[in-house]
């Protein structure tokens, strides 16, 4: 490594953890606050909150590495810029593409160290994270399967349902037992599948028992269709139902083989998958960006108007890639193409910016 490499790589590590600490730091105390009322709405414990918290800094560690990396290439090659290194090392004839090879050699380790990090740490601590949210605080009387059942103790009633489409808002292979004050079991509810509309639920070839309590025989209908109301929305079943972030991308291609070998729709989890992979790579483009910004910026006010750049490319990312995401999950794109789309406009503008700096 060279003599400018070696700069350029000790000064960015050093301010990749102020920036990450601060960022991060800024992150965690506007949740914890968002949070808080409601641990102490349920009488819980401070400790428990700052668990909660605690178990979330991974991830936020994981949706910031990208930021932090971008705000603090601007700084450094802002104060080389102010203080005229960049300047004397074009007037040695080292070029802008020899101060891209640092960049680029820590955005493709930062890439492989936050993939490996969010499947190996990322999904744990979510997991027990969202346990903690919804039985502790929200007391939703949920169990979970290992695989895509969702068990739900409703009000006199067990609900079982085998998977759950969020972007259809459907449900498929459903089955609910009711029961009466003293626990016996006075109807159950077949159905192939329900879709959710004006707030209730229609079952499509259902099957309904009753028990007929003067002949303690359960009746039989069948139904093409049926309107039920349930104590059940797709939004509860959406903060229930496991998470693309509490599981790595090796269970959630299985588990995206077993929904479609059953014939299930999964879409959603498909765009998931490739979103796993695309949003690493975010880091060297990011990274990439810093530099075409700060080249861009006047001596002067190289930090200023950098970091002020920096965020709007931040916010155009998010934005232009959650919407990928959203016509990808709503079946208008292809997986591959949602998860990736966001990362090649960003890199298309960042090889023109960095073409044309002086």
């Amino acid at each position: 490594m060279s003599i400018v490499s070696n700069y350029i790589t000790r000064e960015i590590i050093k301010f990749l953890l102020l920036v990450m600490v601060l960022v991060i730091g800024i992150y965690a105390v506007i949740d914890f606050f968002e949070k808080i009322d409601n641990f102490i709405e349920e009488g819980a414990p401070i400790s428990l909150a700052l668990f909660y918290m605690l178990l979330k800094i991974p991830f936020i560690v994981a949706q910031m590495a990208p930021v932090s990396l971008l705000l603090s290439t601007i700084i450094v090659f802002g104060l080389m810029n102010k203080s005229n290194e960049i300047l004397a090392l074009k007037s040695s004839g080292v070029s802008i593409y020899a101060l891209l090879k640092p960049l680029v050699a820590i955005g493709l380790i930062s890439a492989g160290i936050l993939f490996f990090f969010s499947e190996t740490v990322v999904p744990v601590t979510m997991s027990r994270a969202n346990r903690i949210w919804l039985n502790e605080i929200k007391k939703k009387p949920t169990v979970i399967s290992r695989e895509k059942n969702i068990w739900m103790h409703l009000d006199r009633s067990i609900v079982h349902i085998k998977y759950f489409n969020p972007s259809q808002q459907t449900i498929f292979g459903i089955t609910i037992t009711i029961f009466d004050q003293n626990f016996a079991l006075v109807r159950r509810l077949d159905a192939d599948r329900g879709k959710f509309s004006e707030g209730k639920w229609i079952l499509y070839d259902l099957m309904d028992q009753v028990l007929d309590k003067k002949s303690d025989i359960y009746r039989h209908a069948f139904f093409k269709s049926k309107t039920e109301k349930l104590d059940l929305t797709p939004d509860d079943l959406q903060k229930v139902v496991k998470k693309s972030e509490e599981m790595s991308f090796l269970e959630l291609r299985q588990y995206i083989h077993k929904i479609k070998r059953e014939g299930y729709d999964a879409t959603g989890y498909r765009v998931d998958l490739h979103s796993k992979i695309a949003f690493p790579f975010v880091c060297l483009i990011f990274m990439l960006a810093g530099i075409g910004i700060s080249m861009k910026c006047n001596r002067n006010d190289a930090i200023s108007l950098g970091i002020t750049m920096g965020i709007v490319v931040i916010f155009f990312y998010w934005f232009f890639h959650s919407f990928c995401l959203s016509l990808g999950t709503g079946e208008m794109l292809p997986p591959v193409v949602a998860a990736w789309t966001a990362n090649i406009v960003l890199l298309c503008l960042v090889i023109t910016a960095l073409l044309t700096a002086d």
